[in-house]
């Protein structure tokens, strides 16, 4: 028998379309990974093994089966996002245990495309945090189960590195589909603002959350985004030589990078010169203010998420969260302080076309109940280790997280990629090249 699990959605999709493989037994061996091992992981909030393997089989009887994209391959989807018939927790005991009635539209674009929906991965309460864990469970690293899998794509991100999913659906407001993405040995895109339908909570945080994919190739994440997108693939050209920003600097003043993100990134120039491309060493020209815009814009976004829900239900840590954004809600949604930093950084991206950076400063902080711990200690965490991607959110534009290296601990190391909006293709192809040449091992030696 062949073994599916460990496998790309690409060699599953093709199998399935080739009649190599069935979805039902392609979906059971993955269920069977996931009970085998997510005790250990902690990736998911809900398995829907049952209603996974019916609707196997109908993706089996479609008549379009060659045609679709994702066929048969086994998703894991935020649980921040409907699907007909599960509730969405957000991570929270004060959200309602109420099946939705409908798919969120990028849901339904992956079943769309063949795919089978096995379950809702575990995030932190209203997906505020970077690490995951609550009152449904911690997320841990599968390379490190005694470090986080961040967040607050962390249950996601999980379940694809331990091989309980070729690929799984996330987003990202601050940085929640690139932190899980680096700490967990993942490719990643944050799609630029439109690229994907959003729809996630009361606004997506003004407009800064996408969703996305979370895979172990660039080429599942690059067909995951087509679907997502709603669009034909990229064609692969060559780009040409592209100008590099290759910087070390942390958006937020005091924090430094580790020896193995620095190196990272060295690494990475390296391969991308190698290729052709032209790399310099540059720094953006962050704003002192850049820290407080993204504080005002994250604490805004939690209160409007909270507003309608018991906050008595609520962890300490998500109330005082919320309660310091009340007063910047409206500044927040005015749009001002993210055109201003727009305009401060396109002169940059006029001279550079794509910026390098450590995708993270440090590795994730340990598996622990953050939940139960205080606000600043969160905040003095999270900041500590993952500073480098809240500014494209507040851009808009796209940026993606890549393996490149490794930590003393074995676990993987990681670049960012941001580029300007609409090079969505052209950040792929530079990943694409940096995995060509220098690849990772895609699954967590977890069992």
């Amino acid at each position: 028998m062949t073994d599916w699990a460990g496998r790309t959605a690409a060699e599953i999709a093709a199998a399935v379309r080739e009649k190599r493989a069935t979805p039902r037994e392609v979906v059971a061996e993955h269920l069977a990974r996931i009970e085998r091992l997510d005790g250990r992981v902690g990736a998911f909030r809900a398995v829907r093994a049952e209603a996974a393997l019916a609707e196997a089989d109908e993706v089996g009887a479609r008549g379009d089966l060659s045609e679709l994209p994702l066929a048969g391959v086994p998703v894991a989807v935020k649980d921040n996002l409907t699907v007909r018939g599960e509730s969405v927790r957000v991570g929270s005991a004060a959200t309602p245990d109420t099946p939705a009635g409908a798919d969120h539209v990028t849901v339904a674009r992956l079943r769309a495309a063949g795919a089978v929906v096995v379950g809702l991965t575990n995030v932190p309460e209203l997906c505020v945090f970077g690490t995951t864990e609550g009152v449904h469970g911690t997320a841990r690293n599968p390379w490190d189960p005694a470090r986080s899998a961040g967040g607050s794509s962390g249950g996601s991100a999980a379940a694809v590195a331990a091989g309980m999913v070729p690929v799984a659906l996330g987003n990202d407001g601050m940085g929640s589909l690139r932190i899980p993405a680096a700490t967990c040995g993942l490719v990643s895109i944050k799609p630029g603002l439109g690229v994907v339908p959003a729809g996630i909570g009361d606004g997506a945080w003004f407009g800064m959350s996408e969703n996305g994919p979370l895979a172990t190739t660039v080429e599942d994440a690059r067909v995951l985004l087509a679907v997502l997108a709603d669009t034909p693939l990229p064609p692969r050209e060559d780009a040409g030589a592209l100008r590099v920003a290759a910087s070390l600097r942390s958006p937020l003043a005091g924090v430094t990078v580790s020896r193995p993100y620095a190196d990272a990134v060295r690494e990475a120039a390296g391969v991308l010169m190698r290729t052709g491309h032209q790399v310099r060493r540059a720094d953006p020209p962050y704003p002192a203010s850049l820290g407080m815009t993204a504080l005002t814009h994250w604490t805004a976004g939690t209160s409007v998420d909270a507003r309608d829900l018991d906050r008595r239900l609520l962890a300490r840590r998500t109330r005082v969260h919320a309660a310091l954004g009340r007063p910047f809600v409206r500044t927040a949604a005015s749009g001002a302080a993210r055109q201003a930093l727009r305009a401060r950084l396109e002169p940059f991206f006029a001279e550079h076309d794509v910026l390098l950076t450590p995708a993270l400063a440090r590795r994730s902080p340990r598996a622990a109940p953050w939940h139960e711990r205080g606000w600043l200690r969160n905040i003095a965490a999270g900041s500590a280790y993952s500073p480098f991607t809240p500014p494209w959110n507040l851009t808009g534009w796209p940026a993606m997280a890549v393996p490149v290296g490794a930590l003393p601990s074995g676990a993987p190391a990681a670049v960012q990629l941001v580029g300007r909006p609409g090079s969505e293709a052209a950040l792929l192809e530079l990943a694409e090249r940096i995995e060509a040449l220098r690849p990772w091992r895609r699954t967590a030696p977890v069992g």
